[in-house]
This record gives C-alpha cells, structure tokens and sequence, in this order.
C-alpha cells in the first residue's frame, strides 16, 4: 500500500494566469511554495497533505503527487521505466485506472500513444507481480495517473484530484460558455473584496461568480459538495482522515456573513438557473435574485464591489452590436455605484472603451483559451478630488 505518510513534491496546478493567488492559498494552508509557474505551483507535501489540499484550494485544477522521474529519450525506455515503478503498491489489482499525460518530447507525435504505453507498462507491471490485471480507460473518477515528459524530464505523478477540482458539482444549469469555477474565485479574490461588504453581480449568468463569493464569505469548503477524489482510489487511503476534515470544515461555516449579495439578468431563463445553482450550492437564502435590466440593479448603501461579466461579441456568427450594452455598463456604475468600486471582466478590449471609465488597474486572466481583463473603477460620489 502506498505511504500516505511519506512527502514527496507535490505539483498543483491552476488556470493560466492564477498561480500568485494560489501561491497565497497554498500559503494560507501552511505550505511554502518551492517553485512557481504560469499555471501552478510545486510544494512539498505528503498524501494526507493532498487531502487538506484537494478540498480547500479555490483556484486549483488539479494536485498532483510525484510517483518517480528521470529523463528517457524514446517510448520503450519510457516503458521499460514504468514497469519497474512498484504500481502494486498504488493501484488494487481488481481494480480502474486512467491516464492523461502533457507530452512535449520529439518522439512522440501523438499524446495518446504515450498513454497507451504508460497503460501498457502499469498494467503488466501489477499483473506480474499479482497475477491480475487491472482495468483502463478513460474515466477520471477512479485512480489517474498523469505523465509529464519533455526533452529534459519525465516526470509520473498520481493525480489525487480525478475530476478537476473547478467542478464543484453545484453547477447543474448553466447559461452556454460558463465561467470555470476556479476563476471566477480568482477574479474574486483579485477584486479585494471582503465578506461583509456587498457583492452586486449584473449579468449574473448560471450565478458563478456570486455563489463563490458567498462561499468564500461563510468559509465554506470548495470541495464540499464533492465525494469523489483521485485519492480515495489509492490503496492504503483512510476515509477516517477525511471525514476528519469534512467535519471540522462543517465547523467553520459562518451562517451570518454580513453584506449584501445581489445577483440580476435580463434574461429570465438564466435567473432561473443561477437560483438552482445556488440551491444546490445551499446558499440561496443568502442571495438576492432578480430579473432586470442592468440599469435597474438594486445597489445598497455601504461598501462593497460590482462585478460585470458581459458578453464578449468574439463567437462566430455573433453579430450583436454590443457597444450600446458596455456604455450601459458604464452609465449604471457612475450614477447609481457610487462609493463602490467597479469591475468589468471581458476579452475584448475595443468593447471595454466603450465603458467610458477610466481603469485604475487592468488585471490578466485566461478564461480558456482567451486572454481577458479585469478592469477596475473608483466609483467616486460626484466629481474626484484631489
């Protein structure tokens, strides 16, 4: 059975773009990052280590555990490697593995014939040693391993997230193209927003950015709607320790967080949905839904932040004209957003003008593939002072 005890480098990654703030994160948790990269972070950390981080960590992907690495020229040695790795130790003989793999290696052309061969290798490597061969596929809900090779380093890890860790499952409707979990805590936790102060969201969608920010603010777990983990495949995993965990952050939850969450559409169809999101979540009573032109978006009095996620206008055959709705945007938080502070998130920079504010500061994310912004405006009460 595998150490749950026993550290070993610890990779997590994270979107394109988020790794300082899931550097804070890892910091908050009490782990001290030894290397960072555009999409994450390594640390040293042991198995149960993983467990604590796969159900606190808002803005990972994925927290994978180093098995073995070495650096192979072509597929047979990468084989021939592999087999010697004591996979008994990992994976039950009767049991299902997957894997995914990030290849960037002049051998190989095609990314799942890695895969096969790594398949290949753990697969004979358990049946000699138990006379059984475990099941493959390409499930992510049992035991993942994931293969990192490059021309200077192969690198094999057990992922013990499975699924990523953006999938809350509170997400059961959604408005198309919805933002990732992960980044939407990302952009929150950029805005500087905190729990009791108000959080205004226009154009709220499937209600993603909302319901991450009540979750933040009544401190409850990312991950607690989960029960599913690439961990829980591992033999020699003790459900005791995370049930542990599940109960001590059950005590944690704030019930009364303060502020105000206001979350508006036009669109009755995505209200609807974004009110089932947040049931599933159960953290409907804290949110005020309602169905509005952006204009007429209920503002309270006080200090808090107003997060627009518009329409970007980038999707083929998408010929809406979308500056009148950005200058909608720009006339809504001078004259009824005043003493907030402001924040438009959008891929297309041409449409952002249109706002008609000028940015304190312009934030990049990835949502996907796309390069995006956060701008942020002071909301001044009448004209700035000096």
């Amino acid at each position: 059975m595998a150490d749950f005890s026993q550290k070993s480098t610890v990779s997590i990654t994270c979107p394109l773009g988020l790794a300082p703030l899931l550097e804070k994160e890892v910091a908050a948790l009490g782990y001290h990052t030894k290397t960072m990269r555009e999409t994450g972070v390594e640390i040293e950390a042991s198995l149960h280590d993983c467990i604590t981080l796969n159900f606190w960590l808002r803005t990972a992907h994925r927290v994978h555990f180093l098995v073995d690495e070495t650096r192979i020229e072509n597929p047979d040695k990468l084989r021939n490697w592999l087999k010697k790795v004591p996979w008994e130790n990992w994976i039950s003989p009767d049991g299902y593995f997957s894997v995914t793999s990030r290849i960037d290696h002049p051998t190989i052309e095609n990314d799942q014939y890695a895969n096969l061969v790594v398949k290949d290798a753990i697969a004979d490597r358990i049946r000699y040693k138990k006379d059984q061969r475990p099941d493959s596929g390409s499930d992510l809900n049992k035991t993942v391993v994931f293969l990192y090779w490059t021309r200077d380093e192969a690198r094999i890890f057990i992922d013990t997230s499975g699924e990523s860790l953006s999938r809350r499952n509170y997400r059961s409707a959604s408005v198309a193209a919805p933002m990732q979990e992960s980044l939407a805590a990302g952009i929150i936790q950029t805005t500087g927003w905190q729990p009791g102060d108000h959080f205004i969201n226009p154009m709220t969608g499937s209600g993603t950015l909302v319901i991450e920010a009540v979750m933040q603010a009544i401190q409850r777990a990312p991950a607690s709607l989960r029960n599913n983990f690439g961990f829980m495949h591992i033999l020699g995993y003790d459900d005791e320790q995370y049930q542990a965990i599940r109960n001590e952050a059950k005590k944690r939850v704030v019930k009364n967080p303060g502020g105000t969450f206001i979350a508006t559409d036009s669109d009755p169809g995505a209200i609807i949905m974004a009110k089932k999101n947040a049931q599933t979540a159960g953290v409907d009573h804290l949110i005020e839904f309602s169905t509005c032109d952006i204009s007429d978006t209920p503002v309270p009095e006080g200090k808090g932040v107003v997060v627009v996620n518009p329409p970007y206008g980038m999707r083929l055959g998408d010929d809406t004209d979308l500056r009148p709705l950005y200058k909608k945007i720009g006339d809504f938080m001078k004259s009824e957003c005043a003493g907030k502070t402001g924040y438009v998130f959008t891929a297309n920079n041409a449409l952002a003008k249109k706002v008609g504010l000028r940015a304190k500061s312009r934030t990049m994310f990835y949502n996907s593939t796309l390069e995006c912004r956060l701008l942020e405006y002071e909301l001044y009460e009448g004209s700035r002072k000096k």
